[in-house]
């Protein structure tokens, strides 16, 4: 049979390949790794590659090419691409499949549920946080459970035993300490496949007073107890029971001979768990060859510091290939002018260079030293490379942060005046400093016809249920400690209150809301806390308890998008208590909401939303991967913010100087790392602090990394001189005290163009 690479349909699909590109159209079985760069055009060349491969193969419906992606956005795009190169081969638009991973888990689990553990006929899929109702359960079950143990956690460090500090201490663990511990334990250790029994026999081994993995394992075999009573499902439980079907060796071969070859995309965010089942799909029924290809970036792995994901696998698998000669860089993108890159270049070498030769965790397992090189003069990307626009690259330091607006004002303006057709986005760290840039832009800009877009007033929808069931528990049980804490954190959180000592306030409601005048004085921040929990316990006598929702909306300043969502949820609402609408139904079915996650939001707007053209984007850093702008500023680079440094919030210090869940979160790294050894030392929570340090370090590097290079045509960095303290303490409410503050180190060490 002819070779169909040859044919001229295949090559001149082949031709649109750059060099390191063109490894995936010539991949004819195995492991293959590519380590791409940012801008390389990862889902073009995957989409290219698949689309060969499927004519090259002849893959139809019962041998399928499994392209796996890290979102259903991506997986939408690369799936339309694969098609369109298809079309354009006149071939049928079949033989491969588009998934998530945890959409491919769900879709094997999901075929044998007496396999996997999962019907999901009975079974609702829930999304569990630290504020979760279901892991309050189980915080609440282990105390009762462990009193002696929840005792050693009470008396901390530093205790007289004075009652008011008891209670203090007792809510903090209760509502902070232990749901942190539990998520963070459950997420990382069920998603790397260890067991709550793993977790406890490797506590016993551990030099910890505080046995922080004996208390994760504790909390972890309570939550999975809750889960299976109440026939509830979370996304790691997709992964593991799909690699239960797995286990059995008729059901494994019977997927092997469906799945042709794994292609996977974002190889650097995905756990061992995960990498393991889509190895085993990858594998031919015969066990003799793996054809799995891994596209990835460890330098621009940023979820590593709160999931599982971790850049060393990624590192591991590309150095496995490299040993087989099976690995290729995709070192050449065109997205960014010379100057940009030359900027990303010296970021990455100086990281490189700098990091200390004596950390406990080495930099060629945090980071891949790979330079971005620009593209050939006839490659066929429009606008490859853009002219920069000035410098290129601007590095500024602004006496302090409100010079900082008015120079991107300035700027933002000129620019997008001069260049209608441009775009442009402001990149930040902290949701508070997107927050305070859109409510000084957004009114000037509008005046120039420039739109701001703020991508993080959209609040999470499954956030709205949760928001407006802890304000209407505390407005039924205003004297409970748990619920006023639990309203306060909300107001806190949308900024209706100033951020503050919450447990001071809530373990003593009474004194708090209605004080008498024996009482001791509040603070400014407390008076406005206590004001608006007044305000709230007025409505609830004023208002009909149905009516009491859009309030709430009110109260929380919710944006269109929210509003729009909080209608949807309140008709459902009414539609479940028209037989009774008391404020105990309304919380009923609230709670029934929150904890099936069943509530689906208004959906949010696509991707091309954030790059409009003429528009001024403000966006998280992390939200930010995958989309690129013209123009792109980057404020607020202070040291304190990236790197940063992990710290205790001062109400849990009487702990130590280190917090449990990132003890338990390096304890249980450390076990996932150390598999197949006899014996493990687990590192105490002083040398687990440390390590977290570094893991958290690198992470802020990388998603400068990330953020840098999603410009295009100018990057403006700046570190303003003087700055806030913390940014949870900047508000509408007037200016903040500011102080002298450190640019971020990056900053000091890139050569001006």
């Amino acid at each position: 049979m002819a070779d169909l690479l040859l044919s001229p349909p295949l090559q001149a699909l082949r031709s649109q390949l750059r060099p390191g590109q063109q490894a995936l159209a010539d991949w004819q079985g195995g492991k293959l790794a590519v380590s791409a760069v940012p801008g390389a055009g990862k889902s073009h060349s995957m989409a290219v590659g698949a689309a060969i491969a499927i004519a090259r193969f002849g893959l139809h419906a019962g041998q399928q090419l499994v392209v796996v992606t890290f979102t259903r956005s991506a997986a939408a795009n690369i799936k339309q691409k694969i098609r369109a190169n298809l079309r354009a081969l006149n071939l049928p638009t079949g033989g491969f499949m588009v998934q998530t991973l945890h959409g491919l888990a769900l879709h094997i689990a999901s075929r044998h549920p007496e396999a996997s553990g999962l019907d999901l006929t009975r079974m609702t899929l829930i999304t569990p946080n630290q504020s979760h109702r279901l892991l309050r359960q189980v915080v609440e079950q282990w105390i009762q459970d462990h009193p002696d143990h929840y005792e050693r956690l009470q008396q901390g460090q530093g205790f007289d035993g004075e009652a008011t500090e008891k209670l203090r201490r007792q809510s903090v663990l209760r509502t902070e300490v232990l749901p942190n511990l539990g998520y963070t334990a459950i997420q990382g250790a069920k998603s790397s496949g260890l067991t709550p029994e793993q977790l406890q026999v490797a506590a016993a081994d551990g030099e910890d007073p505080y046995g922080t993995l004996a208390i994760a394992a504790g909390l972890y075999e309570r939550y999975q107890g809750l889960m299976k009573s109440r026939q509830l499902l979370d996304y790691d439980e997709m992964i593991l029971g799909a690699l239960r079907v797995l286990e059995q060796e008729t059901l494994r071969q019977q997927w092997q001979e469906q799945v042709f070859a794994v292609f996977e995309d974002e190889a650097q965010d995905s756990s061992p768990l995960q990498a393991q089942l889509l190895e085993l799909l990858a594998t031919t029924p015969d066990q003799r060859q793996c054809n799995l290809v891994r596209v990835g970036d460890p330098n621009q792995a940023i979820n590593s510091t709160f999931t599982p994901a971790d850049p060393i696998y990624f590192n591991h698998f590309c150095e496995d290939c490299k040993g087989n000669h099976r690995l290729t860089t995709m070192d050449q993108s065109g997205r960014s002018s010379q100057q940009i890159l030359n900027a990303a270049n010296q970021m990455l070498c100086w990281v490189y260079d700098s990091w200390e030769t004596t950390a406990t965790v080495a930099v060629d397992q945090l980071f891949r030293r790979q330079a971005i090189r620009p593209v050939a003069v006839d490659d066929p990307q429009p606008d490859a490379n853009p002219a920069p626009i000035g410098a290129g690259v601007e590095i500024h330091y602004p006496p302090d942060i409100y010079a900082t607006v008015q120079q991107i004002q300035a700027r933002a303006i000129a620019l997008l005046t001069a260049n209608p057709d441009y775009n442009a986005a402001i990149l930040v760290r902290e949701r508070k400093q997107a927050h305070f840039l859109t409510t000084r832009l957004a009114p000037i800009l509008k005046g120039h016809n420039i739109p701001v877009y703020d991508v993080n007033t959209a609040q999470n929808a499954k956030e709205i249920p949760q928001d407006i069931l802890q304000l209407l528990l505390f407005i039924d049980r205003p004297h409970s400690p748990d619920y006023l804490k639990g309203a306060l954190t909300v107001l806190r959180e949308r900024e209706q209150i100033p951020s503050q000592d919450l447990d001071g306030l809530a373990i003593a409601p009474e004194q708090f809301l209605y004080p008498t005048p024996l009482d001791p004085p509040l603070s400014p921040a407390a008076l406005i806390a206590q004001r608006v929990c007044n305000q709230l316990l007025r409505a609830g006598v004023e208002l009909h308890p149905y009516d009491l929702i859009s309030f709430l909306g009110l109260t929380l300043q919710y944006q269109a998008s929210e509003l729009a969502t909080l209608q949807k949820l309140a008709e459902r609402i009414f539609q479940q208590t028209a037989r009774q609408r008391t404020l105990k139904a309304i919380l009923e079915i609230l709670q029934e909401i929150v904890t099936s996650e069943q509530f689906e939001g208004v959906e949010e707007e696509s991707e091309t939303r954030y790059t409009k053209a003429g528009q001024l984007t403000i966006i998280t850093m992390h939200k930010a991967k995958g989309l690129d702008w013209d123009l792109v500023f980057i404020p607020f680079l202070h040291q304190d913010s990236i790197p940063g440094q992990l710290w205790v919030p001062g109400a849990r210090k009487f702990l130590g100087d280190f917090s449990l869940e990132e003890v338990a979160r390096m304890q249980i790294r450390t076990l996932v790392r150390s598999r197949g050894k006899m014996s493990v030392a687990l590192p105490d929570p002083k040398t687990a602090w440390q390590a977290a340090e570094l893991l958290k370090r690198a992470e802020e590097y990388r998603l400068l990394y990330v953020a840098m290079t999603r410009a295009k045509r100018l990057l403006w960095l700046s570190a303003a001189r003087n700055g806030p303290f913390t940014w949870s303490m900047v508000s509408d409410q007037g200016e903040v005290t500011l102080k002298e503050k450190q640019p971020c180190p990056v900053l000091l060490n890139l050569t001006p163009p």
